[in-house]
């Protein structure tokens, strides 16, 4: 599981040569994790032939535009569990703090939820422990797969596979719900612009009740690399969204 999950996030970090030339040994890790179903961990390495064989600038902009333009497949959660609201900034003070009572000092130009680096802290974890927390966001990665699969992207593989190590599996009233909230095109800038206009804020005893699957409560311990997993590092320079 330590090492699988080590995977899992390399390969939703931003390609970069360091990661093409890490594909061979994160298949290999992908390959003994009998969690996996084989029919899941076959789509696995298909991303992985991609990724390893692909032009970097096109893998590069191909990642920018489902994972940086598309706020329905962001790669930060709680932009899934609090969107604009007032807890979002708590949220992401409260994650830092833990993880900087364990040492973990973030880079500036990143946020604590970003997916890759929640799936790092897994990976740290007693198995059983990180398959219970892959169980809060199952309904956000259900979601997110779904929207992958229409637009046929290998990517999909990687959040089927986080719902299939989930202990708990989403409820499909929470993944329906998800999947009304708008889904545009990478290329349609219009509609970019309007699924990421600023949401109003709301206060008092109307307004939300923060993230109501507990993950910044469940989240303890701060991210150690896996051993024998090649390094990536998920800071990534990208283009500004336009």
């Amino acid at each position: 599981m330590l090492k699988s999950l080590k995977a899992l996030s390399a390969l939703l970090t931003y390609p970069t040569n360091e990661l093409q030339q890490a594909c061979g040994e994160i298949s290999e890790a992908i390959e003994k994790e009998t969690a996996i179903p084989l029919s899941q961990r076959a789509q696995l390495h298909k991303l992985l032939r991609e990724l390893a064989s692909g032009d970097l600038y096109d893998l590069q902009e191909r990642y920018v535009l489902l994972f940086d333009r598309t706020r329905s497949l962001s790669l930060h959660l709680f932009e899934h569990v609090h969107g604009e609201s007032r807890d979002r900034g708590q949220a992401m003070i409260d994650l830092k703090a833990q993880y900087e009572q364990n040492n973990l000092f973030m880079n500036a130009t990143e946020l604590p939820d970003f997916l890759p680096l929640f799936l790092e802290y897994l990976s740290t974890l007693p198995a059983a422990d990180a398959c219970e927390m892959l169980g809060q966001p199952a309904h956000i990665f259900a979601a997110m797969a779904e929207r992958l699969r229409k637009r046929k992207s290998a990517y999909e593989a990687v959040f089927r596979v986080l719902v299939a190590l989930a202990a708990v599996k989403p409820k499909d009233d929470e993944v329906a719900a998800l999947l009304t909230l708008p889904d545009p095109d990478g290329y349609d800038l219009a509609a970019l612009d309007a699924a990421w206009e600023d949401e109003p804020v709301q206060f008092g005893p109307t307004a939300g009740d923060g993230c109501k699957d507990g993950l910044i409560a469940r989240v303890r311990g701060g991210l150690r690399p896996a051993p024998d997993m090649p390094p990536v590092n998920p800071t990534r320079a990208v283009p500004p969204r336009q």
